[in-house]
């Protein structure tokens, strides 16, 4: 079985932000839904600020300037990163605002104060990246946040070297050797959309800093750039958090500078709390451990030896009983579609742990009583929930089988499109699901199979439109 981690518990930690943002003048909110109610462009809240988007805009909260919450939020696109030791769709993040009331230099010395003074942990382990500048846009390096960095690490001793790497991609390959303050190009510029160029028009923007925590004891993967530095995939240095200075927002033109700056600062609970007790891994902290130790007893199987099962299964019911407290429902459509596909994926890892009877039920009432003091709408519904999300297990239990068996059986084949169609069209087995397992059994897939795909769903469309035309008539 996984060894027991030396947990210091996760509320804790929670406890302790909230408790130092209080005696700073900040007014704790309470949670938004993880399904925004008044955003239309976007399926789940994945950020502390997304609820307080038009307030950053310019308008004015009744609860005053100063505001923080630990915001449960889901980030659907990074369902295929779970597997590793950092990343989870579900995930708490703590944030503190400042709506047009203290600056920049405030904001970050509160986050040295919080994560060194008030956690605990160790300065010489800290690095932090800042903007670059971009020619682009004409938008200045900012030298002001590396000044209040440089200042902080010496008043703890610890030198402030300085590394500007540029893009991520020049990181990999020259490395920050050691370089405490990192300057990156459009790496640390904070906005809604995925990139500057694609920001909607009047969104509100700016530069950030990032913090990042060194877990010296394990070495760089070069699969992620001959060199380490903060940024990196590797996973030496986790980010734990990062501040934000909303200054801009996008026009026709490029950048316009907001009449009200903001700052804000949002940081992974999981990641702050593995940090505090000193484990690059987020599942062996005191809200995910418990599902593991819960798995490890259903199964017999060790942590150790089936860990990326055991990091979906865990992280997906999670997820998903969130999702089902907020009122989701599976479905083929939306959010709906994503509380369906973590339910299956969960279902298809608890597979390789031997779990194929049903589980779910088992291990929401755990999700509950992990959350019963900070979320106690999860123990008030949680009979609701398990009877929402055993339901679909049930219903797909016999379709992974089916699935599982028709990808094994091409063993030395190729698989296409079409191959891909049949088994989700004729059996009901979806898409992404047959890929992942066909990555996993190392087959051979046809490097077409998009398109061909794409041409039978495009093409069944048609059949059923005209069946329908034809219905009318």
């Amino acid at each position: 079985m996984g060894e027991q981690p030396s947990t210091r518990d996760t509320d804790a930690v929670r406890e302790t932000f909230l408790e130092f943002q209080r005696e700073r003048g900040h007014v704790i909110l309470p949670r938004a839904s993880l399904v925004p109610h008044d955003d239309p462009t976007t399926l789940f809240t994945g950020s502390g600020m997304q609820p307080l988007l038009r307030y950053l805009e310019g308008a004015e909260h009744p609860d005053g300037p100063r505001l923080a919450d630990s915001q449960p939020c889901l980030r659907s696109q990074d369902l295929d990163e779970v597997g590793d030791d950092r990343h989870t769709t579900f995930f708490e993040m703590l944030g503190n605002w400042s709506l047009g009331d203290y600056g920049k230099e405030e904001q970050l010395r509160s986050v040295w104060e919080l994560l060194v003074v008030r956690l605990g942990l160790d300065p010489s382990r800290l690095y932090v990246s800042c903007f670059g500048g971009d020619d682009t846009y004409d938008l200045p390096r900012d030298d002001e946040s590396a000044a209040v960095w440089k200042d902080l690490f010496a008043a703890a001793g610890i030198e402030g070297t300085v590394a500007d790497l540029g893009t991520l991609e020049r990181a990999g390959e020259i490395g920050s050797d050691g370089a405490r303050i990192c300057f990156y190009g459009r790496k640390n510029w904070w906005c809604r959309g995925d990139s500057m160029e694609r920001m909607p028009l009047g969104d509100p923007g700016g530069t950030d800093s990032e913090m990042f925590y060194l877990f010296p004891s394990l070495a760089h993967n070069p699969a992620y750039g001959a060199r380490c530095h903060p940024n990196c995939d590797c996973g030496r240095y986790v980010e734990i958090g990062n501040s934000d200075f909303m200054s801009y927002q996008r026009t026709e033109d490029g950048f316009a500078p907001l009449p009200r700056h903001n700052v804000d600062f949002g940081g992974g609970l999981e990641r702050i709390a593995a940090a505090v007790i000193d484990s690059p891994d987020v599942f062996r902290t005191s809200l995910l451990w418990p599902l593991v130790q819960r798995l490890e007893e259903r199964s017999g199987v060790g942590y150790d030896d089936a860990t990326a099962a055991f990091r979906v299964v865990a992280d997906h019911v999670r997820g998903a009983t969130f999702l089902a407290v907020d009122g989701v429902v599976p479905s083929n459509k939306a959010q709906g579609y994503v509380l369906r596909r973590l339910v299956r994926r969960a279902m298809r890892k608890a597979h390789e742990l031997g779990l194929d009877e049903d589980f779910v039920g088992g291990l929401v009432p755990t999700v509950a009583g992990l959350y019963r003091d900070a979320y106690p709408e999860v123990e008030q519904r949680r009979d609701e929930v398990v009877a929402t999300l055993a339901a679909e297990e049930r219903k797909f239990r016999r379709t992974l089988e089916r699935g599982l068996a028709h990808v094994r059986s091409y063993e030395g084949r190729t698989v296409t499109g079409a191959d891909l169609f049949a088994w989700k069209d004729t059996y009901g087995f979806p898409v992404e699901l047959s890929l992942e397992e066909v990555r996993a059994e190392s087959l051979a897939l046809d490097p077409d199979w998009q398109h061909q795909l794409d041409d039978l769903v495009r093409e069944q469309r048609e059949r059923s439109r005209a069946a329908t035309k034809k219905e009318h008539l």
